[in-house]
């Protein structure tokens, strides 16, 4: 028997979730089909594409992703205190961007006169909106439900494109967090599809350096790195950007049981690769003050 999602998510318990898509049977539905040898690669562009279109319009942050030719994973973060400080005009025109609205709520935000009743009915409707754009089911609803609207189109058919429900593990504390971002960002090497991190397409670790090789504060529409925990709190990932890529080039040089890649021990630390050895002290002091 299932579980429902309202027990497996818990904004009280943390506001972490590592969540799990796959394709219907697992088959490449978003890679190389070998039985009708056909590609479908781009639509690990779309996915990432909707995916970061999500993140601006939901008060909920994407920590991290990759996209795989079966399955995609992603780290949210639910972001509550955004969606508490929102106005009821800026929670019905989030919600209206992916949404046909009623004609009320239109002339709501338009300025038009309204009744006490219809305000009062156009405020429930919209704090119904401010819910869902914490909700995780909500969010992950419109990626999966407009994917597979996409693909079905693509192929002219119908039928499932994902197998079910997302899955989704809560992330309890710092370490389950990190340990959660470093196992998704390094998919791409673990299957010996990339050889280090920032080979590694449809990754949000490649998204961040990328971005930090263009001296961006952070990636756009990815939640930031802030460091180590100081007053007042900026809204971000608990811990450094360096020490991540640190961490993660760590990890991806363990051999596992069961994972067919992993980084070549002969390789110099990500760091050196990257050539942010000398000045990673600096770009970190700049990136977290910036």
């Amino acid at each position: 028997m299932t579980t429902a999602r309202s027990s497996l998510i818990n904004v009280s318990a943390t506001p972490y979730y590592h969540c799990v898509s796959r394709c219907v049977r697992r088959t490449f539905l978003c890679g190389y089909d070998k039985q009708s040898s056909t590609c479908f690669e781009h639509r690990q562009g779309w996915i990432e594409h909707r995916l970061l279109l999500l993140a601006q319009t939901f008060c909920i942050d994407v920590c991290a992703y990759a996209i795989m030719s079966n399955h995609y994973h992603v780290v949210l973060h639910i972001n509550v205190k955004e969606a508490e400080s929102l106005s009821l005009e800026s929670v019905a025109e989030r919600w209206l961007s992916l949404h046909a609205g009623p004609v009320l709520v239109n002339r709501f935000i338009q300025g038009d006169a309204l009744s006490d009743a219809e305000r009062e009915r156009c405020e429930e409707m919209i704090e119904v909106w401010r819910e869902r754009l914490t909700s995780i089911s909500w969010f992950m609803r419109l990626l999966n439900q407009h994917i597979a609207t996409q693909a079905n189109r693509e192929e002219k058919c119908t039928g499932h494109f994902w197998e079910g429900r997302f899955k989704s593990q809560a992330l309890l504390d710092e370490k389950a967090l990190a340990a959660a971002m470093a196992y998704v960002d390094l998919n791409p090497v673990h299957a010996d599809i990339a050889d280090t991190p920032e080979a590694s397409e449809y990754t949000s670790v490649k998204a961040r350096i990328e971005a930090l090789r263009n001296e961006q504060h952070t990636a756009p529409y990815l939640f930031p790195f802030v460091g180590n925990p100081r007053e007042p709190m900026p809204e971000g990932l608990p811990f450094r950007l360096m020490d991540y890529l640190e961490l993660l080039d760590w990890t991806g040089r363990q051999i596992r049981e069961g994972k067919r890649g992993h980084i070549n021990t002969a390789l110099p630390p990500i760091l050196s690769r990257l050539g942010f050895f000398l000045w990673g002290s600096y770009l970190t002091c700049r990136l977290r003050f910036s």
